[in-house]
């Protein structure tokens, strides 16, 4: 009973991160929410039974993708949208 309230919590939470990485005017916003975002879904993976996907997804997506993405934002001085 618990793990289906802690996934719907977490399924719910999904919806306005991707909403905000999408829409937000900051781009280091937006890579942030990227990230709490596949964060949540690896956890969504592991609480569905797929183990090996949801550790895929924090290795990969969340250790590589979205560590480069806002070391190149840094780095070439990300400003908000206008």
């Amino acid at each position: 009973m618990i793990d289906t309230i802690i996934f719907l919590i977490f399924a719910v939470m999904t919806i306005p991160l991707a909403i905000r990485a999408v829409s937000s005017r900051n781009i280091t916003h937006s890579a942030v929410y990227l990230m709490v975002f596949m964060f949540i879904l690896s956890a969504l993976f592991i609480f569905l039974g797929a183990s090996l996907v949801g550790a895929i997804e924090l290795l990969v997506f969340i250790g590589a993708v979205v560590t480069l993405l806002i070391f190149t934002i840094m780095l070439t001085g990300g400003k908000e949208l206008e």
